[in-house]
């Protein structure tokens, strides 16, 4: 029997499993001991004990998940820009360079066994197909790396190529998925493992098909075209295949750079990245589901290409204008019509639970980032309140929350919203996002340069 290559992908469930089981165990383990000390502590010492203790645990977790390429690679790379107070503020500068360095580094596969998965898909050398191929990845997806290449005809491309293996090994993370959550909720005690579980099965069989992706972004690519700051590659249609995606190659800076640039450098970005996601999803009613810092670039120009369009979402009119008309309720102070709203909708199942003064408190602490009219500096710990506010049992709102239904539509739509504020956050941008948003909530017209620039772009569009 052949040795498997050092760089293989374990794609069995026990092998797997025993990786995930064993730190799972040796850190339950290990926080009840420190629990049980802090018997003996007072307070101050207790604390830095657990704060201590959670940063090993979250360290240990990024470690793990680092080696693998399915599911779990997908739950690291989340984690990594939510950002949302898993760790002790003191610490969290220090964990999240170890997360950024797990979103952006690429794995360690073998350019050999990447050049039988392209050659596998066009049936030819890979000469053949490209006149140039730099065999360093230079970014890496949580199922895929992504390679410069050059065209015969010299275009220069950027070459998106699933891991031979992939399949395999996230099926193997399907069958420990539990396991793997439980880790996550190691470190995030108010994640909704429910969710998190349901939106990656929901979202692998589509990230895997790499020609549903392209399609994804040709349609973006085209809504887009000539716009003044936001840049969607183009893709290469005829070279793309069910596990190799070519598109338009992009140079320019990534997130970690942005996150240095000045403050009114980083409040413009802030702008472009809500008016992108946001803006698509209620202007155009198709978006890209993963706002995500690994996924837009600094161009030199200043304007900014998104990338990677595996998880796409199209929302038919009536549910986009629902979602408005929430959103216009809750700033127009209407507790009654929202309460209704959201009971015609299906939202809510048992109205009496509900004050009209509690359903906009609600309201406003889930949205008011961008449903206040003022200007607003956005952080970590904005994020983290929102975040907890809205799926942590010790939210005020959690029994309430019980008796709420959220369809599949809203579900993608608040997990956009919730993503976005987590990626601007970092950003530290601030500016007045409802002002932005009343564009599209009022139709009113922009009062912001990038709005009036996006204004006459859309009027010579049409």
């Amino acid at each position: 029997m052949a040795r498997r290559s050092k760089d293989a992908m374990p794609t069995s469930r026990v092998s797997r499993s025993a990786k995930l089981g064993g730190l799972a165990a040796g850190q339950a383990v290990r926080q009840a001991g420190t629990r049980a000390a802090n018997l003996t502590r007072d307070e101050e010492r207790s604390r830095a004990a657990m704060d201590a203790r959670q940063l090993q645990t979250a360290e240990q977790i990024v470690t793990a998940l680092g080696t693998m390429k399915g599911a779990a690679m997908k739950i690291g790379q989340v984690l990594s820009f939510l950002d949302v107070g898993f760790v002790p503020p003191e610490h969290r500068e220090r964990f999240q360079e170890k997360l950024a360095a797990l979103r952006d580094a690429a794995p360690n596969v073998s350019f050999k066994d990447m050049r039988k998965v392209i050659e596998g898909e066009y049936g030819e050398k890979l000469s053949e197909t490209f006149a140039e191929f730099d065999e360093e990845a230079i970014a890496a997806a949580s199922i895929g790396q992504v390679y410069r290449a050059v065209l015969h005809d010299g275009r220069e491309v950027a070459v998106k190529v699933q891991y031979p293996g992939v399949a395999a090994a996230v099926r193997a993370d399907m069958q420990n998925l539990g396991i793997i959550l439980r880790l996550a909720k190691s470190v995030a005690p108010g994640l909704d493992v429910r969710a998190v579980g349901h939106e990656i099965r929901e979202r692998i069989d589509e990230e895997l098909d790499y020609e549903l992706e392209a399609s994804n972004q040709r349609a973006l690519a085209r809504v887009y075209r000539g716009h003044p700051f936001i840049v969607i590659p183009g893709v290469v249609g005829d070279l793309s295949r069910q596990k190799v995606m070519v598109t338009e190659f992009v140079r320019g800076r990534g997130f970690e750079a942005m996150k240095q640039l000045p403050q009114e450098e980083r409040d413009r970005i802030g702008e472009i990245v809500f008016r992108f996601y946001f803006g698509s999803m209620y202007r155009h009613r198709q978006f890209s589901g993963d706002p995500h810092p690994g996924n837009m670039i600094l161009l030199d120009d200043d304007r900014i290409a998104f990338l990677d369009f595996g998880l796409f979402k199209r929302i038919a009119p009536e549910v986009a204008e629902f979602e408005l008309q929430v959103a216009r309720l809750g700033v127009e102070r209407r507790a009654p019509e929202l309460l209704d709203h959201l009971v015609a909708g299906g939202l809510i199942t048992d109205k009496s639970a509900y004050t009209e003064e509690g359903v906009l408190q609600q309201f406003d602490d889930f949205s008011r980032w961008h449903t206040r009219d003022a200007e607003v500096a956005l952080r970590p710990e904005v994020a983290t309140a929102v975040m907890l506010t809205t799926s942590d049992p010790r939210s005020p709102y959690f029994s309430q929350m019980r008796k709420e239904t959220l369809p599949p539509d809203h579900i993608f739509g608040r997990r956009l919203e919730l993503l976005t504020l987590a990626v601007m956050s970092q950003l530290r941008a601030s500016g007045n996002w409802h002002r932005v948003e009343r564009e599209w909530l009022y139709d009113e017209p922009a009062v912001t340069d990038l709005g009036k620039a996006e204004e006459s772009w859309a009027r010579s569009s049409t």
